[in-house]
């Protein structure tokens, strides 16, 4: 059972990716983002209890709009590419570290192999607690080279406290869209509003805008009509 549960039909966001401010070019972005301080290590922060780790029980799912829906046992899932990279990670909270090592499976190896339909524009991450986000697919965001599925950090098994056995990690936006504990990852033609967004937080979540409340969602389109 979920620890986490909504009502979809109450949590469809009414903003499309086109609503929004266009993202920072890399010239204009500052390293430490606007509001942010330099932590000394990585803080423990969950919505959720940690949960225990079965690797003969823990699969990952990709379904909704593919052409390929999979279910990978955690012996599959770690068989798949492995790709390491060097991030900064930045938490609404307002700490940032610098130079965080990640080793997992990159979102595009995904992408490639479950072949998304084109009316397939976002994405929702979900935990194993039922936790949620979601995010636009493009270069921008979920189609950016540095987005993963980490399972390892500093050389190590990621630590159940920062999301073991493996999660989301989308570095160019607040921690809260890189899904601790994921096991299922869905495509969509809807940017739904996952369980930080239906309590206040911002669609999107830019570090570089400061996106972090739901109070600061305005649309740029003339033409756009809230329902």
């Amino acid at each position: 059972m979920p620890l986490f549960s909504q009502d979809k039909s109450k949590s469809q966001s009414e903003f499309e990716i086109e609503d929004f401010e266009e993202l920072p070019d890399k010239s204009e972005k500052q390293r430490l983002p606007p509001g942010q301080y330099l932590a000394k290590r990585w803080p423990v922060l969950s919505a959720e209890r940690t949960p225990t780790f079965d690797g003969k029980n823990w699969d990952i799912t990709v379904e909704g709009l593919v052409e390929n829906p999979i279910t990978w046992t955690w012996e599959e899932f770690k068989k798949l590419p492995k790709v390491e990279q060097v991030s900064d990670i930045h938490c609404v909270t307002t700490w940032s570290l610098f130079d965080q090592k990640f080793g997992g499976v990159a979102f595009q190896t995904i992408v490639d192999l479950v072949k998304p339909f084109p009316e397939a524009k976002y994405v929702t991450f979900i935990a194993d607690s039922g936790y949620d986000t979601a995010l636009p697919l493009g270069e921008d965001y979920l189609g950016g080279s540095n987005v993963m599925l980490a399972y390892e950090h500093d050389g190590e098994p990621l630590q159940p406290d920062h999301g073991g056995p493996v999660r989301s990690l989308v570095p160019s936006f607040f921690l809260w869209k890189s899904v601790k504990w994921c096991k299922k990852i869905v495509f969509t033609d809807k940017w739904e509003r996952g369980f930080w967004e239906t309590r206040g937080y911002h669609l999107r979540g830019s570090y570089d805008l400061e996106e972090r409340y739901s109070s600061q969602e305005k649309p740029i389109r003339r033409d756009h009509k809230i329902e």
